[in-house]
């Protein structure tokens, strides 16, 4: 397992189409383990393979710090509502904007077994699914924000203080 350097916001890989995983290899496994690895270390809820280089249709998601979830070949089946809010990307670094977005997601996909499954999601973690399934498309949020970019700072003494 290992870190990758996370794309960022102009860089080619970023706005390419990704090609289905037709099957399990060792090789896609390791990309799983250093993706989940690198979205943690970033401090990110999700991330998908082409943040890290790769024209896979893979992410994952951890919105909570505790439920993580593989999604390979994803399609978004149904979509219902929606929320509008704040939303950033480890590939546009130090940016936030408001996005509108479906609030309900009812997602198909494999997970890293290659055995399929259906999820709904609500709320953030519907967003979250929307957001990294757009990056398999080679789109990013700021394509989708309503009105300003924002600077977004973030301090650790800040939250060291508070822990």
């Amino acid at each position: 397992m290992a870190l990758r350097n996370i794309r960022e916001q102009g860089e080619p890989v970023l706005g390419k189409i990704c090609k289905p995983v037709k099957e399990m290899t060792e090789r896609t496994a390791e990309l799983i383990e250093d993706m989940i690895d690198t979205m943690y270390e970033a401090n990110g809820v999700g991330l998908a393979a082409p943040q890290v280089g790769i024209l896979k249709r893979i992410f994952v998601i951890d919105t909570t710090g505790e439920d993580l979830h593989v999604f390979i070949n994803p399609e978004i089946l149904a979509t219902d509502g929606e929320q509008t809010g704040q939303e950033g990307c480890l590939s546009v670094p130090g940016k936030s904007g408001q996005v509108t977005r479906p609030n309900y997601v009812k997602v198909g996909a494999y997970n890293e077994k290659m055995e399929y499954f259906e999820l709904e999601a609500t709320e953030l973690f519907a967003r979250a699914i929307c957001h990294e399934n757009d990056h398999l498309d080679g789109h990013l949020y700021v394509e989708k924000v309503e009105g300003p970019l924002l600077d977004v700072t973030y301090d650790e003494e800040e939250e060291i203080a508070e822990e």
